[in-house]
């Protein structure tokens, strides 16, 4: 059999399997490369992509967020704007409600000082016409020492004997004459001396008559109308005015029945204007005028003792005492009002205080 002889190269040529090749592996390894590369360029372009879509989708999801807070900040802040003009206003309100109350209380002082100063010169010209109510009661026992003198010009009916009764009418002022013009006629007769005792009490009565114009004196001051106008003033709220009408009372008539009650009623006021000093802020007032009215008080059973106004005066100077921080005074004035007066209208309200400070 014949077999295929092996290819023998040309002369100067190079082989054709040798130089082929090479060559070929060359371009094969360059297309792959290329492909390789274009399918990697596609890739990252592919990822690149994506990740720019999500990054944009997350700043538009942020920004939709910032812009739906920034509104509800707005909405705070104009929920909050329309709140304090709305506390602005009312708090503006208030205040001009509270200038207008005020106003009101102001001239309604002013208008009790008015009032109050009306009535002081009232009471000035009530003290005024009774001081000249007193001048002239004092001047007027003068005139009825007098008025026996008309009886006088009786002496001159000497001439005739037979009316011996005005003889004696004078005796009080011409006793001496009128026993030495008229001694000698009676004397034989016997009988007339008799006529001048049978008239001797006539007398009497002649001598007491300048007594009843001394009545109208007391009487004109009338003790009751001064007691009651000071108590009418107290009443009122015009405390300043009730002590002062009392202190005059107490001045004219010291020992009057009604003398422990007026010397009550001014520790009673001087009480009041405290309380109501307490409820002005005026404090300094206020203490005085208790420690006025501890005084006042105790005044009634030093200088009033049987007067029926001690007991009420006892258990209103503890009260005064308890304002003034002292509860251990309190507490004996209490005491002796118990001890005391046990049957007392106070008695029962004394003793409850008294607990109470007992158990504070």
């Amino acid at each position: 059999m014949l077999e295929q002889e092996p290819a023998l190269a040309l002369p100067g040529q190079a082989p054709i399997g040798s130089a082929e090749s090479p060559a070929r592996r060359r371009a094969t390894a360059l297309l792959l490369a290329s492909f390789l590369a274009l399918g990697g360029c596609a890739g990252v372009a592919e990822v690149t992509g994506t990740a720019t879509q999500d990054d944009v989708f997350q700043l538009r999801s942020e920004i939709a967020a910032a812009q739906q807070t920034a509104q509800r900040a707005k909405i705070d802040v104009d929920r909050l704007t329309g709140e304090i003009d709305r506390r602005a206003g009312a708090q503006a309100q208030e205040s001009e409600r509270r200038a207008a109350e005020l106003t009101e209380r102001l001239d309604a002082l002013a208008a009790t000082l008015t009032k109050l100063s009306a009535r002081i010169d009232d009471v000035a010209a009530r003290l005024d016409a009774l001081a000249r109510q007193l001048r002239a009661a004092a001047a007027r026992p003068a005139p009825p020492t007098a008025r026996p003198a008309p009886p006088a010009p009786a002496p001159p009916a000497p001439a005739a004997p037979a009316r011996p009764a005005p003889a004696p009418a004078a005796t009080p002022t011409t006793a001496g004459p009128v026993t030495a013009g008229a001694a000698a006629p009676p004397a034989p007769t016997g009988a007339q001396p008799a006529t001048p005792r049978a008239g001797a009490p006539a007398p009497a009565p002649v001598a007491a008559a300048p007594s009843p114009p001394l009545r109208p004196t007391t009487g004109a001051l009338k003790p009751q109308d001064i007691y009651q106008a000071a108590y009418i003033d107290f009443s009122k709220g015009s405390y300043s005015l009730a002590i002062a009408g009392f202190r005059e009372f107490l001045r004219r008539f010291p020992e009057h029945e009604l003398a422990g009650g007026g010397q009550y009623w001014i520790g009673e006021s001087y009480l009041s204007l405290a309380r109501g000093y307490t409820n002005t802020d005026q404090a300094d007032k206020a203490e005085e005028s208790l420690l006025q009215a501890v005084l006042e008080f105790k005044k009634v059973l030093a200088n009033y003792p049987r007067s029926d106004k001690v007991p009420t005066a006892l258990y209103k100077e503890a009260l005064a005492l308890i304002d003034l921080k002292q509860p251990q005074q309190a507490q004996a004035r209490l005491k002796y009002l118990i001890e005391n007066f046990p049957q007392a209208e106070e008695t029962p309200l004394a003793r409850e205080r008294l607990a109470t400070l007992t158990r504070g």
